[in-house]
């Protein structure tokens, strides 16, 4: 926007004006000593009447101290870098009102950088996700409202561009929110300056019959009137207000001239409670003949948003048709102020980013609704503080090196990035950059974000993307279609795949000689040649395969032990008598000592037993253990089921890992391991010959599935051959 300069006085005759008295006494002070002292300070970045509306839109919608003070020092650049530092340490909030709107204009960036009306919606959802206070929105709006109305005096390519700004980005906000006090006149505004013919034309043609709908209207008020106060029904009747915009978007949409709406001649009448909604749509359905699919109940059935009206059409006096809307002045304040979201049933046919937001994004409209309601009622900046706790974006707004805003779940990667921007840019992906460096396959993406995809000649999936555990893909949607490119390959390379990815599992977790043709059944596989296709499709993961095995095999040996015979425990010596640990439940058997074997080491979630010894107590084995079952040939009296407890602080297992000697080595190894919240107990390590470092840890995990994720993750550090359990 062209900018005039500003006069000396210009800071002085602003806070002069009616709206800036809602600033604190204090806080005026600071800024006229501040200007009157610094050169710097005499610079706005717009012209004076446009800061001045600016603060009388904010005050308007109620805004607080915090809201007008950003502002107006956003406006005032120079005296924002002199006494920002103070006016934030008196006024916290004010921080990040400010960053906010340095953020939005990130967005304006973007917009001016890019065809005109594409992806409006992913910019408007990329400044609500980029925002920390939700109170910037109300500032953004205000000040765009402001400009627009000054917008004649802009060159003819600026005022475009400023009018293409606000139809793209503002009124769509202005609208969500439903500010519509601010929203129908920034589209309005738009439409002139985008569509000058057209809005004249209109404009012109309502000229013309406004006497004529003005005389029509002021009769309908006068016999509705009449009918109502018949009945006892204390109602206010006034003339709806129609916009021009609104007007042309429902020609558009009705492929209609101006002449054939029904709706530019429209009354709304108020009454006191529902009941006397409901008695009022039946005197104006017993005074006019109502129009045939023209009623809507909102008081009934409510919008999402919790709009409520009654709705509905008639053939009013003189023939003409005539729309009526019905509802409570609680309903009409909630309307007006924002409560209820008009875009819903506004908007032609709801748009489609508008019916997949997620409920995450209308969580975040209905919170800002609340901070818009509440404005007036507490002024406590421990409200937004509050309501921005509150606020859990479940969304992230990454952008193309073009800038286009590309919407995914939170906890995408940059591989959920290049399956969403194309099948084949996912199925070629290489690696990423991510704000310009190079970034690993599960770095998270944040909102703002530029990514940029690099991909090979030709495609090359892997079959480890579809693993949970490695958190290569967040999206459904991406794992559908590395998913859809293995169901392409022939069976038997299918089934070699998921036998190889099956059989490194098991063979990790110590489980290799376990028999599969039982678990096959659970998993809906007809042979066990189909469980290895599901294996290497992703439909099943390996982590369930093993967990699956545990529990027949615990099954079966609960079975078997129900008709062993017990041997009766001898009486065990003072030293003995200890509790068992909380880690263990032993079936028909108290007060004994219970341990780990020290030769397979169990962790939580396996399949154990218990073998009752001379003089240890119960010794806890796997139930695959190769010295369980020697004992257990020989005297298989002493087998005790045993079964995990719920207490325990954390079993020991030993872990081996076979990697190529490189710097940093152990420190990715130790990182990664308290990353997955597991101790490192005993760690020792061997260098071979050819250059390959074998390492042996003790570690203490929780149970069953941390110990597989881990190994996993061990797994695909970078030079390591092969992680797996000892023992």
């Amino acid at each position: 926007m062209a900018l005039s300069r500003p006069s000396i006085d210009g800071l002085h005759a602003l806070l002069r004006d009616p709206a800036a008295s809602r600033l604190p006494a204090s806080l005026r002070e600071l800024l006229l000593q501040a200007w009157d002292a610094e050169g710097t300070g005499h610079q706005a970045s717009l012209p004076w009447p446009v800061i001045a509306d600016t603060l009388r839109n904010l005050v308007a919608l109620d805004a607080d101290e915090p809201a007008l003070a950003a502002a107006l020092l956003y406006d005032l650049p120079g005296l924002r870098a002199v006494v920002a530092a103070r006016v934030c340490a008196q006024w916290p909030a004010v921080t990040g009102l400010l960053d906010g709107q340095d953020a939005a204009d990130q967005v304006w960036a973007l917009h001016a950088g890019r065809e005109a009306g594409r992806n409006g919606e992913g910019l408007r959802r990329l400044l609500l996700a980029i925002i920390q206070d939700l109170r910037v929105v109300p500032v953004l709006l205000s000040r765009q409202l402001a400009r627009m109305r000054a917008a004649q005096d802009l060159p003819g390519e600026e005022q475009r561009a400023l009018a293409q700004l606000t139809r793209d980005i503002h009124a769509p906000l202005a609208n969500r929110l439903g500010i519509w006090q601010l929203k129908w006149e920034l589209e309005d505004l738009a439409f002139r300056a985008l569509e000058p013919d057209t809005y004249r034309r209109i404009a012109h043609e309502l000229d013309e019959s406004r006497a004529d709908r003005e005389r029509y209207i002021e009769s309908v008020k006068a016999q509705l009137g009449r009918a109502l106060a018949v009945h006892g029904l204390a109602a206010e009747i006034s003339g709806r207000p129609k916009h021009i915009y609104s007007i042309w978007r429902k020609m558009q949409k009705k492929q209609l001239p101006l002449d054939k709406l029904y709706d530019l001649r429209a009354v709304r009448v108020m009454v006191a409670d529902v009941a006397a909604c409901y008695a009022a749509l039946g005197v104006v359905h017993s005074l006019w003949v109502p129009v045939p699919g023209e009623f809507d109940d909102y008081i009934a059935r409510p919008k999402p948003n919790g709009y409520s009206s009654l709705h509905t059409a008639v053939v009013g006096p003189e023939g003409r048709t005539l729309e009526v809307q019905i509802r409570t002045r609680e309903m009409h304040e909630q309307a007006e102020l924002g409560v209820a979201a008009h875009w819903r049933y506004k908007e032609t046919g709801g748009s489609a980013a508008g019916k997949g937001a997620g409920r995450a994004f209308e969580r975040k409209i209905a919170w800002m609704r609340q901070l818009l309601e509440q404005a007036s009622e507490n002024r406590d900046e421990g409200l937004a503080v509050a309501l921005d706790a509150e606020l859990v974006e479940e969304r992230v707004y990454a952008l193309t090196p073009k800038g286009e805003v590309i919407d995914l779940p939170r906890g995408s990667t940059p591989l959920d990035f290049a399956y969403h921007v194309h099948t084949m840019v996912g199925h070629r992906y290489r690696g990423a950059k991510v704000n310009g460096r190079i970034v690993p396959l599960g770095y998270r993406l944040r909102s703002g974000d530029k990514v940029e995809i690099l991909t090979g000649k030709e495609p090359d999936p892997k079959r480890d993307w579809l693993l949970p555990a490695n958190g290569y893909l967040a999206s459904g949607r991406s794992r559908d279609k590395v998913r859809a490119w293995f169901h392409k390959l022939d069976r038997s390379r299918n089934v070699q795949a998921g036998r190889e990815m099956l059989e490194r599992e098991l063979k990790r977790l110590g489980l290799q000689s376990a028999d599969l043709a039982p678990v096959a059944k659970k998993f809906h596989a007809e042979t066990v040649d189909d469980l290895y296709i599901q294996v290497a499709l992703g439909d099943v993961g390996p982590h369930q395969i093993g967990r699956a095995l545990h529990e027949l095999e615990r099954a079966a040996e609960a079975a078997a032990s129900q008709a062993a015979p017990a041997l009766p425990p001898r009486p065990a010596s003072r030293q003995a008598r200890a509790r068992p640990r909380p880690g263990f439940t032993v079936e028909g058997v108290g007060n004994l000592l219970v341990q780990l074997a020290r030769c397979c080491q169990p962790v939580p979630g396996e399949p154990i037993t218990g073998y009752l010894t001379r003089s240890r107590g119960v010794t806890v084995h796997r139930a695959e253990c190769a010295s369980f079952a020697r004992l257990a040939a020989a005297q298989p009296q002493r087998v005790l089921p045993v079964e995990w407890g719920s207490g325990g602080s954390g079993y020991e297992v030993d872990v081996a890992v076979r990697a190529v000697d490189r710097k940093w080595l152990l420190k990715d190894v130790t990182t990664l391991i308290a990353q997955e919240d597991a101790h490192v107990a005993d760690i020792r390590s061997d260098l071979h010959a050819d250059g390959r470092l074998q390492l042996r840890l003790r570690l203490r995990v929780n149970d069953y599935g941390q110990l597989a994720t881990l190994l996993g993750k061990l797994d695909a550090l970078p030079g390591v051959e092969r992680a797996w359990r000892l023992g």
